[in-house]
């Protein structure tokens, strides 16, 4: 295959879809353990706890985020303070399958979002090969049958994840295109640490709107504490990192086809976790949505 992604770019880009889909099955699990925006915002204020002792450097009175502090606050926005939050707030008011099937429309916004804001190009092959990735979606999201799709209702949390969708892609853009000191962004804990700071400003922000409104919940325990510990280092801590450089590695379009595995991988992980039985559908699904990255990657 004359691709331009390697093994190792290919490794990052899928790790990260399959911690976030981790994210989405403990997410909706611990719906009734804590409210959407402060699962949010402890998750990364311990992602910050864990992070301090490797980037604390960047925090000081010195540092050159400083200087950058709207870049830094934008980064957060996005990707730290809405994106997760959206997300556990759409599976909250909609279904799982609704809101995987929202988010498979994360190729398009990619590159229709670079083709607006930054003029990148889109080729034939990209246009395919956001086809067939979607394609594979739909063909886990109706498990094989039609009527499903067709059964479908889409609710207000389906909005919520169109607004994520949109976050995501456009911090995605953000993400390879940010400028700003060396030191700072070839270390990636510290690069990490300065987008939780400010993230946690919005995403503390949006959590007092929710006690606010009387839907602050949070049910201290076990169960709670081992929920934020993994999405804290999985899905958060690891998954961006395997993103961020997956991205710096390919382009945000290419990247974008690598989020449709998360449907894929939910599926998967929801044999062992829900008991439930693989079938046919998910190879073709699989073979769909590959075939949607090798098209769309290839030179």
């Amino acid at each position: 295959m004359n691709s331009s992604l390697k093994p190792s770019t290919v490794a990052m880009l899928s790790l990260a879809p399959a911690l976030w889909a981790g994210n989405a099955i403990v997410g909706r699990l611990a719906q009734d353990l804590i409210s959407p925006f402060a699962l949010n915002f402890f998750r990364w204020c311990i992602a910050f706890v864990l992070l301090l002792p490797l980037a604390w450097r960047v925090l000081r009175k010195d540092s050159p985020i400083w200087p950058l502090w709207r870049q830094y606050m934008l980064l957060g926005l996005l990707g730290i303070g809405c994106y997760n939050a959206l997300l556990y707030l759409a599976l909250k008011t909609s279904t799982p399958l609704n809101v995987t099937l929202v988010g498979s429309s994360m190729p398009v916004w990619m590159l229709a979002i670079g083709r607006l804001c930054w003029r990148t190009p889109v080729s034939r092959k990209q246009m395919s090969g956001a086809l067939l990735s979607v394609l594979g979606v739909v063909m886990v999201m109706s498990r094989g049958d039609l009527q499903t799709l067709l059964n479908l209702r889409f609710v207000a949390g389906d909005l919520f994840m169109v607004l994520a969708t949109i976050a995501w892609a456009f911090y995605t853009w953000l993400l390879s295109r940010s400028t700003g000191p060396q030191q700072v962004k070839s270390h990636w804990a510290s690069f990490l640490l300065a987008q939780i700071l400010f993230g946690l400003l919005w995403s503390g922000l949006f959590t007092g709107a929710e006690a606010a409104l009387g839907g602050f919940r949070f049910v201290a325990g076990w169960p709670l504490l081992g929920t934020l510990l993994f999405i804290a280092i999985g899905p958060a801590i690891l998954a961006y990192r395997f993103w961020g450089m997956g991205v710096q590695r390919s382009t945000p379009a290419i990247a974008g086809f690598f989020g449709n595995l998360i449907p894929l991988f939910t599926a998967l992980l929801s044999i062992p976790v829900l008991g439930e039985t693989p079938h046919l559908y998910h190879g073709m699904a699989f073979a769909l949505i590959v075939a949607g990255i090798v098209v769309s990657s290839r030179k």
